[in-house]
């Protein structure tokens, strides 16, 4: 597996990692067996980066991780949590007492004493741009509550507001395939900072595994399902916001990129890795197959595989035939 810094917070991790939203809720049941089974599976193909939130599933994907991380204490695993989406999405909730309850209820929940990372989970545009919001995340770090911290974002301009203020470690954004505008300013001031990008979304919800079909249908509590035009959050964390069947048929095309030995899915997540200035890519898992199947995704043999100009070409040139149109000003 290669190994990246993970931006100001200085720590090595897999360049693979493990989103792990899909063992909370919002994926279809996965049990608490399955869940602790992916992160065995992961830790053990190499991926030590860990990353989840205080409302997946009201804190089941912290738990489970906290259940892990204390049967494996030295598996060097890094967490990245999130906080900020508990409460109303009002700017005046972002507050340090506010910060300090979150994140205390994180360390009880993952059993740690400090957080390793602790990103702001997609909050309104204004807060990315408050002295006090990034005054209060500075006073936690100096409390020794967490690590480090960064911000998950939406939208381009949000990353590029977090960017510039020096003590933010990293920024989470949705970069795949099929949605390709962080590559225009978002990476290359990220990699002038020295801060480090998360990749979301990698597989744009499992369109780029190229398993889906048009007649594809997903589970009622599956937020493919229930999310699809953006009926509980921003639509484009579902299928990264573009057109299923679009996507799907996209997905096709993108198979037939793919060199030899990879599948689509591992190509989609390699490909995402060598871009520069991404520090970890984090698919989700929802059993021990796929964890493998992702990690390996992470090795000299893939991300050489994928770093042929002609297949990046080609990537972009399926982006701009079906998705440029619909999602590039959009986000």
């Amino acid at each position: 597996m290669d190994k990246r810094t993970l931006g100001r917070t200085g720590r090595e991790v897999s360049v693979i990692g493990l989103g792990t939203w899909q063992l909370g809720a919002d994926w279809g049941d996965v049990s608490e067996a399955d869940a602790l089974a992916v992160l065995e599976a992961a830790a053990d193909a190499g991926v030590t980066f860990f990353d989840t939130a205080d409302v997946y599933g009201d804190g089941r994907s912290e738990e489970i991780i906290g259940r892990f991380l204390a049967s494996r204490p030295d598996a060097g695993v890094t967490v990245a949590t999130k906080m900020g989406r508990r409460e109303a999405q009002d700017p005046a909730n972002f507050t340090l007492a506010k910060f300090r309850g979150w994140t205390d209820r994180s360390r009880r929940t993952l059993g740690v004493e400090r957080l390793d990372l602790v990103q702001l989970h997609c909050p309104p545009t204004s807060v990315l741009s408050s002295d006090a919001v990034y005054d209060a995340l500075d006073t936690l770090v100096a409390d020794g509550a967490i690590a480090a911290y960064g911000v998950s974002v939406e939208t381009c301009e949000e990353a590029l507001a977090a960017i510039i203020r020096p003590g933010t470690a990293t920024v989470q954004i949705i970069l795949n395939a099929f949605r390709l505008k962080p590559l225009d300013r978002v990476l290359p001031a990220a990699e002038r900072a020295g801060v480090g990008i998360i990749a979301r979304v990698p597989l744009a919800s499992g369109l780029l595994s190229g398993r889906y079909t048009a007649e594809t249908m997903f589970a009622a509590d599956d937020h493919r399902s229930f999310n699809r035009h953006g009926e509980a959050f921003d639509v484009g964390e579902t299928f990264s916001g573009v057109d299923f069947q679009a996507g799907v048929a996209a997905a096709r095309e993108f198979a037939s990129l793919v060199p030899d030995g990879l599948t689509p899915a591992q190509a989609a997540l390699a490909w995402v890795a060598g871009l520069p200035g991404v520090s970890s890519v984090i698919p989700g898992a929802r059993s021990q197959r796929q964890a493998e199947a992702n990690a390996a995704a992470g090795t000299a043999e893939a991300l050489a595989a994928v770093a042929d100009p002609a297949f990046g070409a080609g990537v972009r040139e399926l982006y701009d035939r079906y998705f440029r149109a619909a999602v590039h000003d959009r986000w």
